[in-house]
């Protein structure tokens, strides 16, 4: 059925050149490997030096892929034109309120970019800070990165990227003027911290291969070679980042891989004081610091709490023999976000798959939760600016319930809804049904899967799904509310995400058992889900568009290669598909770092052997594969284009169904695709319809 929706156009040939590579006495011949350009960190920086040979090739893609997609010109620009009507496009924030102002972001309509602005504390005249359109203005790409008002709200330190690199220059802005001093700091992380007196930022330098390796602290009104260097990680294998403390007392230098961590303090009154260490790293102990004035709370998994306890330590000092516990872990209740106030700790935790926000006096404590008796949803913990407060700030949604915001007195346990997510075209909640399944794994697990449909859908087997996946980093999917795939639903298409391992929906073992050796739990979760859909009569396996992105997009890779019968199609963003040779090659930017998240190829056999097993790009075959996109974008410095474009060109040449296989790339972007939140509108509709167009609903 699906290959005749496709016109009838010869896809690009790719050449075959030989190359081979041989680790721990196995030979392997990538005939692909030449679509590596040799000066991919140049490239990041100016795509220009892109060898003229690949992008002959990428561009022959591109060709390809809209020839393809040409009939779905109308139904692109009626979906787009659907997602945009469902977006008020002069939206405002609530903004925050921190001393003397409010800070928020707003956008104007027709803007792609957001404004940020502030007002008198208690509301009055806005004043626009950053003006993202302006900025943006000639620009191809253009995103705001790190934004930081000063202690003082005199100056505004922000930065921004433009080449979808993730280098980031920062500027400084005077918020008397609103102009930009002479200050710029270039190759950034993006992300700044203050000092007390509001005198320098600390920012993170990446280095040639995209690593973030320096910690540097700049004088405001001085040159950047003049910046003093605070601190430097020689381990290539970890992650930098700074940030501050809501008291302004202290500057966190944090150092982590996706298992280890390790945090140095800095005082905010003594910028350039030796860094104080709190705990040295130990390979597998986590843990993350919040400031409650005199005390350091501390989320950690130390003495064995995978699912994460709270432990304190007094300011003076913090160091890991101080410990105390505060919250016990509770197993299969993951904590995933701390927050400390005068009077109050809170934390953020999920049970199977659903949060709640759990509230303790300091002092004497009691604790209440704040949760919502929905199947299926979404809650986020957004604290306060301020520490000395008894209201913070949460927001709920669920797959049919537009996002709301509240202010919360955790005091008197009122509520107070300051906001709800407008849709101008119109939203009736009782149009839409969610259910939570349990879909039976292979081993026994169950495995959440949360639906999302139309009320008149008819649940017979008969309708379309598009399913979703990640499954990697811990990171969770929640279920929260999204316009855009409204324009699917009401099109009779069921949306579904599965919830599986390799994330911490069900706790920290639901991430252990989806990693490493147990990665391919993360690939059956998600065939289990497909066909548990099927099984209950929501669906046919040939109407299931599988979707997922990055390291969603290595799930679509394996899911394809182990069970391509139980898909319809795929949409594979950005997808990390050369997963073997991108762990073998030292080089790139995040490799090392995503040693202890998949295994180090270089130094084990056994964790060679493991990551050819799975591998979607290593384990292509002849056999029938349904359609497949894959998108990616020239400058991404996470997954690299080629990763996408080699996957593309061996499946394409072993499938026998058929079936196309469709490659688009951005030229000018990276990572996150096309900047501008219509642009963005403008990828999700070729998306769709794409699917649509797979399942026949055009």
């Amino acid at each position: 059925m699906n290959q005749h929706s496709f016109p009838k156009h010869n896809a690009p040939a790719t050449e075959k050149k030989a190359f081979s590579d041989t680790r721990h006495g196995i030979v392997r011949h990538d005939e692909y490997h030449w679509l590596r350009a040799a000066n991919w960190q140049d490239v990041l920086r100016d795509p220009s030096l892109l060898d003229a040979q690949i992008r002959s090739h990428l561009e022959a893609e591109n060709a390809y892929q809209s020839a393809l997609m040409a009939d779905t010109q109308e139904l692109q620009k009626q979906l787009f034109s659907e997602m945009k009507g469902r977006i008020k496009e002069d939206d405002s924030s609530v903004p925050v309120k921190d001393g003397a102002y409010a800070y928020g972001i707003s956008y104007v309509t027709g803007g792609q970019h957001p404004q940020y602005f502030r007002t008198p504390r208690d509301g009055g005249d806005k004043t626009i800070l950053i003006d993202g359109d302006k900025e943006a203005a000639s620009l191809a790409y253009f995103s705001l990165g790190g934004l930081d008002y000063s202690p003082d709200h005199k100056a505004l330190a922000w930065s921004a990227d433009t080449k979808g690199s993730e280098f980031y220059d920062i500027k400084i802005r005077d918020l008397s003027t609103l102009e930009d001093s002479a200050d710029l700091l270039t190759s950034t992380a993006g992300g700044t911290v203050w000092d007390a007196a509001s005198q320098g930022v600390f920012y993170v330098q990446m280095d040639d291969n995209h690593r973030p390796a320096k910690l540097f602290y700049h004088r405001t009104g001085t040159k950047q070679d003049q910046d003093a260097l605070i601190y430097e990680e020689k381990d290539a294998g970890f992650f930098m980042n700074v940030s501050g403390s809501s008291l302004n007392d202290f500057v966190f230098i944090n150092i982590q891989d996706h298992e280890t961590s390790e945090v140095w303090l800095i005082p905010a009154n003594n910028p350039q004081a030796k860094p104080q260490l709190v705990a040295a790293r130990e390979t597998g102990i986590e843990y993350s610091l919040t400031e409650g004035g005199d005390v350091f709370y501390i989320l950690t998994n130390i003495d064995g709490a995978k699912d994460f306890k709270i432990m304190s330590a007094p300011v003076s000092a913090p160091q890991k023999q101080n410990w105390t516990e505060v919250v016990a872990e509770k197993s299969g209740t993951i904590i995933l976000d701390v927050g400390a106030y005068k009077n109050h700790l809170v934390w953020l935790e999920r049970n199977n798959g659903l949060p709640r926000i759990v509230i303790r006096e300091r002092i004497s404590g009691a604790e209440h939760a704040i949760a919502f008796d929905e199947e299926a949803y979404s809650l986020g913990l957004h604290g306060s600016a301020e520490y000395d407060t008894d209201v913070i700030r949460f927001s709920y949604s669920s797959m049919t319930t537009p996002s709301q915001l509240f202010d919360y007195n955790m005091v008197t346990r009122e509520r107070v809804l300051l906001k709800t997510q407008e849709v101008p075209s119109g939203h009736v909640i009782e149009n839409y049904v969610t259910r939570r399944l349990l879909a039976p794994a292979a081993d026994g697990e169950l495995v959440p899967v949360s639906i999302l449909a139309h009320k008149d859908t008819p649940l017979d087997g008969s309708a379309p799904c598009l399913l979703y996946g990640y499954g990697a980093y811990g990171s969770s999917i929640p279920a929260s509310f999204s316009t855009t795939r409204l324009s699917l639903v009401d099109r009779g298409f069921i949306y579904a995400i599965a919830h599986i391992r390799g994330g911490k929906d069900k706790g920290f073992a639901w991430y252990e058992n989806g990693k490493r050796e147990h990665k391919v739990n993360t690939f059956t979760d998600f065939i289990a889900a497909a066909k548990h859909l099927v099984a209950e009569n929501f669906t046919r396996h040939d109407r299931i568009i599988a979707h997922g992105g990055s390291a969603g997009g290595m799930l679509m890779g394996a899911i394809t290669n182990m069970a391509p019968e139980a898909f319809g199609g795929i949409i594979a963003d950005v997808p990390f598909v050369d997963v073997l040779n991108t762990m073998l090659d030292d080089s790139l930017p995040l490799t090392p770092p995503e040693w202890p998240e998949w295994g180090n190829p270089i130094a084990s056999e056994t964790d060679y052997r493991t990551i050819a097993s799975y591998s979607p790009y290593d384990n292509v075959s002849a056999q029938n594969y349904p359609p497949i996109l894959a998108t990616a974008g020239l400058t991404d410095p996470r997954v690299t284009y080629w990763e996408a474009a080699k996957w593309v060109a061996k499946l394409r040449d072993q499938s026998t169904s058929g079936n196309p296989v469709l490659f688009k790339i951005n030229m000018e972007a990276g990572h996150g695709g096309v900047s501008g939140r219509f642009s963005q509108l403008e990828e999700v509709a070729y998306n769709y319809a794409f699917a649509l167009k797979v399942a026949d609903r055009l």
